[in-house]
Order: C-alpha cells, then structure tokens, then sequence
C-alpha cells in the first residue's frame, strides 16, 4: 500500500484575532514596516526613467540603460537576500538592504543628480537595485522559518500583500500627490523618508522575534551557501521544478506588456490611458488576491491552490485576456473585467513560496535564492517568447503558447512533493526553523514524499 498521504494545511487554531487574519503575531511589525519601505521605493517607479532622460542622462536610450541595469540588480539581490539570509540571518541582511538602499539613495541625490553625470547615475542607482529585495525578500525567509508551518499560505499572502502594495501602487499615488506640492527631486527625498522610516519600524518591531538570526549549520560557510542556492536546483529536483513554475507564474505577464499595448491602444482604439488603466486594474486586483489565495490556500491545499486557480486559471485568464476584447470589440468593460481576471488568477501563485521552503526546510534561504532566480528569469523569458514567435504565429499565437505553459506548470505541480517529516510539522502546527533546529526535518534529493492533492 502507499505510503503517500496528502498534506493537510488546517493544524492547531490560534485564540487571537491577529492569528486568525493569518498574521504571525510575532512578526506584524514586520509586515508594517515592509509596508512603508515598499511604498518608500514604490515612490519613483512612475516617473524615474523620464526624470533622468531629462535630468543627465541624455536620451531616454540612456534612461532606459540605467533601468536595465537596475534590474540586473534587483535579480542579483533577489538570489543574494536567500542564499545570504541562510549564513547570515535575516535580520542582518535585512540591515545590510536598509543601510544599502538609504546610502546609495543620498549618493544619488546629492553627488549624481546635482552634476548630471551619467556614468554616475548608471552606478549608483544601478547598485541600489541590490538593496531593496535584500530587505524584503530577507523578512521572507524569516517568515518562512517562523510562522506556524500550517499558516504559511497566509503570511506569505500578507507579504505580498505589503509588498505589492507599496511597490508601485501606494508608492505612485504618493508620488502623484507629492510632485504637485514639492515637486519631483523633492519626492526622491521624500521616498527616502519613507523607505527609512518603513525600515526603523520593522527591525524595532521584529528585535525579540525569534527566526531573524543564522539559519544553516555551523559548518555551512558564505561561500558554500552561495554555491548551494544554484546546486540546490540539481540535488533536489523538485526544487529546481518549483523554479520553473515560479518563472511560467509571470513570464506571461512581461510578455503580454510587449505586444498587449498596441493591441488595446491602438487595435481596439482604447488609447494609451485605457491601456494603463488595465494595467492598473490588474494591478489593483493582484494585490488583494495575494492575501485571498494565500488564506485560502492554508485551508484548501497548497497544491490544490497553485494548480487549480494559479496555473490552471491563469491559463484562462490570459486566453481570455486576449480573445474576448477581440471578439466584443469596442466593449472596454469587458477588457477590464479580463484584465482583472489575470490580475486575481496571476496571485494563486502565492503557494509556491510556501511549498518551496516545505521542500527543503533545511536551507530556506537557498529554496528562496532558486525561487527569486526564477522570478528574475520571467522578466526575460517572457519577451523572449515574444520575440521568437509573434511573427511566425502572430498575437494570438503566442497567447496560446503562454497558455499552454500555464498549464503544463498545473500539470508538474504534482511532482512539487513534501517530505513527510516536513508535513508532521504542519499537522502539528509548528515552525519550520524550530523543527530543524530539533533535527526532526529533511531535505528530500530522491523525490520521495506526501503527494499533493
């Protein structure tokens, strides 16, 4: 008879309303003050590339340069913040972001933006792209290993929550309202008010939590931890498949932003403020699904989740995106409607991060390292994908191929297994740190473990 069972998510109840809303108690000061900070950085994502090209930078070439750079970054500190948080602890790292992000943000205001050089702004704000997700994605691992193992979907729904939330939607209407009355170079002083503040708040509040300090073994140095977070994907394959869900979650998305914007401004004749008010929509919608699918997955399944409404309704969604505009043609409300669809089935994603650090319980920082690798991966992956195809097989072609990888994701989520020793800590509703701090958990390199639902 099989030994595989399927994971039960529902584990001991909690007495105060903070943990029922799915919040580690000991954490929420955290929550808050990842709030603020990402609201801080969210303040410029609306208006940095124009502001430059016209401030030094020379051309909007050279601003869009800078950018890219910046992005380069952001997915070096995304693998770093996990890999880092293992050897390190989370809390350093997250110090190390605030210190980083704080430093490198005066630089930029008071030595690269005065003298207009371009060459400086190219490295000082390309390097501040290290800072931000060495903060945020460092209070993710200490999430992971701290919250209840049966609640893990909703806190990391009230992560994404705090971090979507800031970047860029309450970041950008705090820019909206700040550039009228101080005007925009005011605002980068302003964002840096914030990030800082958001940053007091959350290590103040997070001092006596446990979970922030070093997580591998003694013997596990930076640099074996380093080379880990790329291994890990081999020596647990599982892992490495979990990255590659994590990639099809929005490769999609940045590819519909390459050929969609034509096809609503312009085809459809919706304009270029139409279009971004979809983009807003699906943006808006996003946000408070991540918090919904991530209570939700925590009764429901994780894998039951991820599957049904992350790939298997993103596969929907995104078809329908793209074909039932076409087919009502002039009817913006059903372009919206779509658009907001994608946005909500785009967040049943949110299990993975949770089944990740399930997965390898022993080095949450390096799952997390692979699982952040994979979301900078879907920023090119899914223009490349534009790029190969759009031509040959024209828009509604590659929505297709998007969908079909949609579903191919739902179809490996089956393989995305648990150990057994890692469920034993979810039926009884402890914390991952503490169950490997007690020895009484696994990393699983041969795929064994409880099957998914």
């Amino acid at each position: 008879m099989s030994t595989t069972t399927t994971i039960r998510t529902g584990g001991p109840g909690s007495n105060g309303v903070i943990e029922r809303m799915g919040l580690p108690k000991p954490l929420i000061w955290g929550f808050v003050g990842l709030l603020l900070f990402m609201i801080g950085d969210g303040v410029e994502s609306g208006y940095i590339a124009p502001y430059l090209a016209d401030n030094g930078a020379g051309s909007e070439t050279n601003a869009a340069v800078i950018i890219s750079v910046y992005g380069l970054m952001v997915t070096l500190g995304s693998w770093l913040s996990g890999a880092l948080s293992d050897v390190w602890g989370p809390r350093r790292v997250m110090i190390i972001g605030l210190v980083l992000w704080a430093a490198l943000q005066v630089l930029f205001l008071a030595v690269a933006l005065p003298s207009e050089s371009y060459p400086l702004m190219l490295v000082i704000y390309g390097l501040r792209g290290i800072a931000y997700p060495f903060f945020a994605y460092g209070f993710l691992v200490w999430i992971l290993g701290a919250s209840p193992a049966h609640r893990l979907g909703s806190a990391v729904g009230w992560f994404y929550f705090a971090f979507t939330g800031g970047l860029p939607t309450l970041g950008s209407l705090v820019a909206s309202g700040s550039i009228p009355l101080l005007g925009a170079y005011n605002t980068f002083w302003l964002s840096l008010g914030l990030v800082i503040l958001g940053g007091v708040f959350a290590l103040a509040g997070l001092r006596k939590a446990q979970g922030g300090g070093r997580l591998a073994a003694p013997g596990v140095s930076t640099g074996h931890s380093l080379v880990n977070s790329i291994a890990i994907a081999f020596t647990s394959p599982r892992v490495g498949l979990g990255c590659l869900v994590r990639i099809v979650n929005t490769a999609p998305q940045f590819g519909l932003f390459v050929f969609f914007p034509a096809i609503f401004a312009d085809d459809l004749g919706f304009g270029t403020s139409g279009w971004l008010q979809l983009v807003f929509i699906l943006g808006a919608s996003n946000i408070f699904a991540n918090l919904f699918f991530g209570v939700l997955s925590d009764r429901m399944g994780w894998h039951r989740t991820l599957r049904w409404f992350g790939c298997i309704g993103s596969a929907i969604a995104v078809l329908a995106f793209y074909f039932l505009p076409q087919y009502v043609s002039d009817q913006y409300w059903v372009a919206a409607l779509c658009a907001a669809l994608f946005g909500i089935t785009l967040a049943g994603f949110t299990p993975i991060s949770v089944l990740m650090s399930l997965m390898a319980p022993n080095q949450k920082g390096n799952s997390i390292a692979v699982l952040n690798l994979g979301a900078g991966a879907a920023t090119f992956v899914g223009p490349a994908i534009v790029a190969i195809f759009l031509a040959p097989l024209g828009a509604g072609g590659v929505t297709i191929i998007f969908a079909v990888l949609y579903v191919l994701a739902g179809i490996s989520v089956r393989w995305l297994r648990v150990p057994e020793s890692a469920q034993r800590v979810v039926e009884q509703g402890g914390t991952l740190q503490g169950a490997v701090e007690e020895g009484i958990v696994e990393t699983p390199n041969n795929g064994k473990g409880a099957a998914t639902a």
